[in-house]
């Protein structure tokens, strides 16, 4: 027993290292938009869904709870669009490095409105859907653990390389920068000398035409 509960406790604190999950629950004014970012580093797995809480419990959603929504990467490109819609949900493999953006608008009512909206986004290892390997696999507890654990070791091998190239380019960048600042301190000192000598030159010339000296 006491070795299960290490194996599961490693399972949980490895996934909270290696993937992310936001789970949560917003308001949105009508006219008004809300946008929510995740860092998701590339062939990474996401998945997410939304939607409208029913304000009256038992009857049939507003016609005016609608909203859409947009995710898209840090370079533009889109990745779901939702037209004045009540739910819905997304799944795709990252294509690039950096943050993702969920924006939600809602409509423009008079009277304003207010509706609140329940979105779950997963990335990585708790993007997957292991209720349906196990049913697929029909394989038992621990091996569906180890299944779960391999994933998690791979998917944290896979942030370590991509911190390092991250590391490496701040570091290629701080470089770039120090060279250029020094670059710029002596250009900088050479023109203040070069101004000084000319200011000097100036006033001795003045002084001779004077006959000061």
């Amino acid at each position: 027993m006491n070795v299960i509960t290490a194996t599961l406790t490693l399972i949980v604190i490895a996934g909270v290292l290696s993937s992310t999950s936001q789970s949560l629950r917003f308001d949105i004014q009508s006219g008004h938009s809300r946008c929510i970012a995740e860092d998701i580093k590339s062939s990474s797995m996401t998945v997410g869904k939304y939607h409208i809480v029913n304000p009256n419990e038992g009857q049939p959603l507003p016609e005016s709870h609608k909203l859409s929504v947009r995710v898209t990467s840090s370079y533009g490109n889109s990745y779901h669009y939702g037209d004045h819609v009540d739910s819905g949900q997304f799944a795709f493999t990252a294509s690039e490095d950096g943050d993702y953006m969920a924006c939600f608008w809602a409509v423009d009512h008079k009277p304003q409105i207010t509706l609140t909206v329940d979105f779950d986004w997963r990335t990585g290892v708790q993007a997957k859907d292991w209720s349906n390997v196990a049913k697929k696999g029909t394989v038992d507890f621990m091996e569906l653990e180890l299944k779960k654990l391999f994933d998690t070791v791979d998917s944290i091998h896979q942030e370590m390389f991509y911190l390092r190239e991250r590391e490496s380019e701040m570091q290629q960048l701080n470089e770039a920068t120090n060279s250029r600042m020094a670059w710029l301190s002596g250009l900088s000192l050479f023109i203040c000398i070069t101004v000084a000598g000319l200011q000097l030159w100036h006033l001795k010339t003045f002084f001779e035409k004077k006959k000061l000296i």
